[in-house]
């Protein structure tokens, strides 16, 4: 049996974007060895960020909606990259302040930005190498 050594996190209020993610992702990650979570509440990622790392759990890519009720995307990412500053992170969204996401990606905190609505074959190409360069 093989075991889990990875995971993808994916960070957005709306459930129904989680199950779409949950569908697509589920093609292009190999569930034997790679977890996928998926968070509501960003403030509950970071909790979650400890408890992967204490069970010795690589986290591939986050990805992040930047707007959320608790606290942006662009603050998420601020607070992992404080964290963790050789996490990739990825902003999925419609209404992301681009002012905001310009200076996260300046600041090299910002893998990739997909907007919303996305397609399918956008988000393999983004992820495909990530999921590539950690997995393989």
């Amino acid at each position: 049996m093989d075991q889990i050594k990875y995971a993808v996190v994916c960070v957005d209020d709306d459930p129904h974007i989680l199950q779409m993610l949950s569908f697509q992702l589920e093609k292009i990650i190999d569930s034997r060895c790679t977890l996928i979570e998926y968070f509501t509440n960003p403030e509950d990622v970071i909790a979650n960020l400890n408890e992967l790392a204490l069970e010795e759990i690589d986290i591939v890519f986050i990805l992040v909606d930047y707007q959320m009720p608790q606290m942006n995307g662009v603050q998420l990412i601020r607070t992992i990259k404080a964290i963790n500053p050789k996490m990739e992170c990825v902003m999925l969204s419609g209404q992301a302040n681009s002012v905001q996401v310009a200076e996260l990606t300046q600041d090299n905190l910002l893998t990739e930005f997909i907007h919303k609505p996305w397609d399918e074959q956008t988000l393999f190409d983004v992820l495909s190498p990530l999921l590539k360069n950690k997995t393989s």
